[in-house]
């Protein structure tokens, strides 16, 4: 005689198409129900907002139409009196090239190559290989946006730090938005606390537009730089989530955990 369990484990039924859609799905192929899934077409939508923005900032900003609003909230950043200097103390402007350094290349290396270690260990091979490879997109990506215009940095105020490429898009907002809010939406896909999602998500968000504001502290970018940068990033972070969830659908990745009872 078997007792039965009093605490059953609880499963979560399999995901499904949006609703309208569903008949449909089924009608065509089953593969296309983890693509058309609800949340999945959100995030679809928000990667062509997010191209969106990039073009449309893009096209603003090769025509000149964008000088006036760049100079003034570029102003903002600086003493009313004195324009050369950012404002606030000396302390300030130390504390913003540490957090501008967040969205450098070394440190946002070997964040990843953390993260990925720490997915390994987990046994968690296959999102730790996703990590690398989507993180590697993102750092092309930002490089390769340079190419776009050949907007030169500045020159209204002194720049806080050395820069050598190209101001259009930032690149430290690109890559800040990409790899944190990338590596916050995978690291919340394998955390089954919603609100430990939450911080994840959380998280990332706040370091991305510290990042960017800090670039235009220390002087070395236009706004529209950072806005366009930070839609770059954020559309490749949504690309790559869109992607892993699929992958995770399909038994290609290590499926997401269950909610904890």
């Amino acid at each position: 005689m078997s007792i039965a369990d009093p605490h059953p484990k609880r499963s979560r039924p399999p995901a499904r198409p949006w609703k309208p859609l569903r008949r449909w799905t089924d009608r065509v192929h089953p593969a296309l129900g983890p693509l058309l899934e609800l949340r999945t077409l959100l995030a679809v939508i928000g990667v062509a907002l997010a191209a969106w923005a990039f073009a449309g900032i893009y096209d603003e900003v090769r025509e000149g139409e964008t000088l006036d609003f760049d100079h003034r909230i570029l102003l903002l950043f600086r003493d009313p009196g004195a324009p050369e200097r950012p404002w606030g103390p000396p302390q300030v402007e130390s504390a913003v090239r540490d957090v501008t350094a967040l969205g450098g290349t070394p440190l946002t290396v070997l964040i990843t190559l953390a993260v990925a270690g720490y997915l390994a260990l987990a046994r968690k091979p296959g999102a730790a290989g996703f990590v690398l490879v989507a993180i590697l997109g993102a750092m092309c990506l930002s490089y390769l946006g340079k190419d776009l215009i050949a907007r030169p940095r500045p020159e209204l105020v002194p720049h806080a730090v050395v820069v050598i490429t190209n101001s259009f898009p930032s690149g430290h907002a690109t890559g800040a938005a990409a790899t944190y809010l990338t590596l916050g939406a995978l690291m919340a896909r394998f955390e089954p606390r919603r609100r430990l999602k939450a911080y994840l998500l959380t998280l990332a968000v706040i370091i991305a537009v510290a990042v960017g504001l800090s670039r235009l502290y220390l002087g070395v970018h236009w706004p529209t730089d950072v806005l366009a940068g930070w839609s770059l990033g954020a559309g490749w972070a949504l690309t790559c989530w869109t992607i892993a969830r699929f992958l995770q659908r399909q038994g290609q990745l290590e499926a997401e955990p269950e909610q904890p009872g």
